[in-house]
């Protein structure tokens, strides 16, 4: 029988006694329990962080009572009860150095207050907060546990003025410290949040940390595995395309099992038309990762291709944020394969879902064309004439985007003059429209800049920047590369169409050519 959706919900007994569906996910928490005293866990946003916190501090309490039937009933010890204390910073206020002193003076008035301490507000935050810890321990003759949501909010708010972020992360830093100066005093103590941020910088000296963010252990912990979804919400499913509910919602993996989205999934099955729309997506703007992205000129086309590590997806600090890092830890991008490299492990990164690909590019084009609109009819038309391999239908609206870009823009940048810069517009272009894309792909005889993917057709691209200046070739010097170095052997005997196409963006005349060869 069907349940209610928990839309919205964070609190574990809530969820278990009216009636909600649950996915029960208590064999992950135990085992995160078991790994080590300090855990730390980076998800994306509305990913399940805060309800997985609720579970744990459920379990430390004792409540028996919330886990009957669950797999923590059987396997955790109920014969011990532990203090527990929660800090959330996920509220909807954005924070600055005034609201974060604001909230953590209320937290901690309010758990001394709860412990019957004196509040000694001339003292800091951080030694009242060791004060407490203290003080806990001794009351209760029982070690503490501390659980920190949202760790990271009050400096992502400030991410746009490095100044209030730098004063927020070491007000943070400071109060963070008590973990490790309160060792003794504690049982387990857990921070999650969006992003990583040094240990150096604001976890420093709380060397016993374990980050499970990457712990293919844990991939499942948030979100919803295929197998999860078929059991816990058969009763939605009657009538949905599970390939297609796939395709937009799941995909997000931490180098383990892949997961779908949880808000998408909820949402998709709280719309009676079962409409497939960017529903996390549209919970957030991610400005400040747009802007950085242009910015720095980062070709979204060419990420896949590269292999990152734990550095690289890790570089994330205030005032040094490696773009890709920005990418992973907000659920943009997500690890595709784990591969073995010289010096440990590396990782391929990829879109999660259609989902993300879309939406993320279609705010992409807005920032390159300096509109608004990202030009949907002409995008509407162009997916209808990829559909019907329209070739000629194609050509037409792709000159006529391109037309569309204002003349002023092209006279104030010098961007406009790379192929690089035309080759990321077009890439942009094609993957808001949610197919499969296939950049830098490699041949025996060199890389493919772009191939499409449409049904049973392949459709490969080669870009080039031309003016006055460049010399003439018959086919147009685009398709003649891809006719001389035969890019399309890589996909013939599949039967398959394939079309070959050299794209040509005139660097004077702002337009646009198009040279196609069918095979």
């Amino acid at each position: 029988m069907k349940k209610q959706l928990p839309i919205g919900i964070q609190t574990f007994s809530q969820l278990v006694q009216e009636n909600y569906y649950y996915v029960d996910k208590t064999r992950q928490i135990l085992e995160l329990i078991e790994t080590g005293k300090f855990i730390f866990l980076s998800r994306p946003r509305r990913f399940g962080k805060s309800l997985t916190l609720d579970t744990i501090a459920e379990l430390f309490s004792g409540n028996k009572a919330l886990f009957d039937g669950l797999y923590a009933e059987k396997h955790w010890d109920w014969g011990k009860k532990y203090p527990v204390i929660r800090i959330s910073f996920g509220t909807n206020v954005t924070f600055d150095e005034e609201r974060l002193i604001q909230i953590l003076n209320e937290k901690l008035e309010e758990l001394e207050e709860i412990h019957g301490l004196s509040e000694k507000s001339h003292l800091s935050e951080a030694a009242r907060f060791q004060r407490i810890i203290k003080h806990i321990y001794t009351q209760t003759e029982q070690k503490v546990v501390v659980l920190v949501d949202e760790y990271d909010k009050p400096i992502l708010d400030n991410l746009s003025t490095p100044e209030q972020a730098i004063l927020a992360r070491n007000r943070l830093r400071d109060f963070y410290s008590v973990l490790k100066e309160s060792d003794a005093y504690l049982r387990f103590a857990m921070l999650t949040g969006v992003s990583k941020f040094s240990k150096i910088n604001l976890f420093s000296g709380l060397n016993n940390l374990y980050d499970a963010t990457l712990d293919k252990q844990f991939s499942d912990l948030c979100g919803y595995t295929q197998s999860e979804l078929e059991t816990v919400f058969a009763p939605e499913l009657s009538g949905v395309d599970l390939s297609e509910l796939k395709n937009w919602y799941n995909g997000y993996n931490w180098s383990g099992e892949s997961v779908y989205n949880p808000f998408d999934v909820l949402f998709f099955f709280s719309n009676e038309e079962r409409v497939y729309k960017p529903y996390w997506f549209e919970t957030g703007s991610p400005t400040f990762l747009i802007d950085k992205l242009v910015n720095e000129n980062i070709d979204l086309g060419k990420i896949s291709q590269d292999i990152s590590d734990d550095i690289l997806l890790s570089k994330f600090d205030v005032g040094d944020i490696s773009p890709v890092a920005l990418m992973f830890q907000t659920g943009y991008l997500t690890i595709d394969k784990v591969v073995n490299t010289f010096d440990g492990v590396g990782y391929t990164l990829k879109y999660p879902n259609k989902e993300v690909q879309q939406s993320l590019n279609t705010m992409l084009l807005r920032r390159y064309l300096h509109k608004y609109e990202s030009g949907s009819t002409l995008r509407s038309h162009l997916y209808d004439a990829l559909v019907q391999h329209d070739i000629a239908r194609m050509q037409l609206v792709l000159k006529a985007f391109f037309a569309s870009i204002p003349h002023d823009w092209h006279r104030n940048n010098n961007i406009a003059y790379y192929e690089g810069y035309w080759a990321s517009v077009f890439y942009a272009y094609f993957a808001s429209l949610g197919f499969p894309i296939i950049t830098e792909d490699a041949t025996n005889v060199g890389n493919i800049d772009m191939t499409l993917l449409v049904n049973n057709h392949v459709y490969i691209f080669e870009f080039k920047v031309v003016g006055k200046d460049v010399k003439e070739s018959p086919l147009g010097l685009a398709l003649a590369q891809i006719i001389d170095r035969d890019y399309a052997k890589k996909y013939q005997g599949q039967g398959k169409t394939i079309y070959q196409i050299g794209v040509e963006f005139n660097k004077d005349s702002r337009e646009v050519a198009f040279d196609i060869a069918r095979l």
